[in-house]
């Protein structure tokens, strides 16, 4: 696994950012919610993944590079 560099960072916390509203298309993790479950960005932490509360009660990361999730709405 590649880490970002920080250009990618601040583009992914600016692309993601806190209190954005976003769907889960793709997680690779046998723990993580179901395709579709929408959360609320809480931040991006200095790997690039996605620190999200899903609505459904889970706080799984999207990983940069392996996950992915789409913003419906803007913080």
């Amino acid at each position: 696994m590649r880490f970002p560099n920080k250009e990618l960072i601040e583009n992914l916390r600016k692309r993601y950012p806190a209190g954005a509203r976003v769907v889960l298309d793709q997680m690779d993790d046998p723990q993580a919610p179901p395709i579709g479950t929408m959360g609320t960005v809480e931040g991006v932490d200095d790997i690039g993944s996605i620190m999200v509360a899903w609505d459904n009660g889970g706080s799984l990361s999207v990983v940069y590079g392996e996950d992915s999730c789409h913003v419906v709405k803007e913080g």
